[in-house]
């Protein structure tokens, strides 16, 4: 059974609770992640998810998301789902938006409540092969035309990729140029280096 990482309003480590039953119309702070896989050409991989997911199912949102075990290294995260979802390894994954947080309400009260720090992940290898369980279809889009279109409101997209996306633009306009932050930088529950 898999468990998330309960944690504070300090973001400190507090418990874990299973992943099956986290997410309720009272979903206690917990530790996640989003990832933003980038190629060459500056194309970033969206994805719609699964109509099967208990949150968001059927949304477009960024590359991938999802949550550490307790005491695996966000980074390690990172690539365990990116492989598991979309069938990508890639070693060059950096944190860019460190304290990234948010709360969002589905229509049903279901409720995201989590510190999810945001990484990029550069990539340019085999086509993404999505597993049906977590992702419906997948696309390579323009990162610009991407930003650009969530943010005049013409592209419709998870709540908390709306928010990220604002914020990943302030960085710059070539992902593969976004500063990269030091694990120091990541919330106390979450500054496991790679072993």
């Amino acid at each position: 059974m898999e468990h998330v990482v309960l944690v504070d309003e300090a973001g400190r480590a507090v418990g874990t609770e299973p992943k099956a039953t986290v997410h309720t119309t009272a979903t206690p702070l917990h530790l996640a992640f989003s990832a933003y896989v980038f190629d060459g050409r500056g194309r970033l991989l969206v994805t719609r998810r699964a109509r099967e997911k208990p949150t968001w199912p059927g949304v477009w949102t960024n590359s991938c998301c999802g949550h550490p075990a307790p005491d695996e290294p966000l980074h390690e995260a990172v690539r365990r789902r990116l492989h598991h979802e979309l069938g990508i390894d890639s070693s060059d994954v950096g944190l860019v938006l460190p304290d990234f947080r948010y709360h969002a309400v589905m229509d049903s009260g279901i409720t995201e409540n989590e510190i999810c720090p945001v990484f990029r992940v550069l990539y340019d290898g085999p086509q993404p092969v999505p597993n049906p369980e977590e992702v419906d279809d997948v696309e390579w889009i323009d990162w610009a035309t991407f930003a650009e279109n969530v943010a005049s409101g013409y592209r419709s997209v998870s709540p908390w990729c709306r928010e990220q996306v604002r914020q990943l633009r302030r960085l710059g306009p070539d992902p593969a140029g976004w500063p990269v932050a030091p694990v120091t930088a990541l919330p106390p529950a979450a500054q496991r280096t790679t072993r």
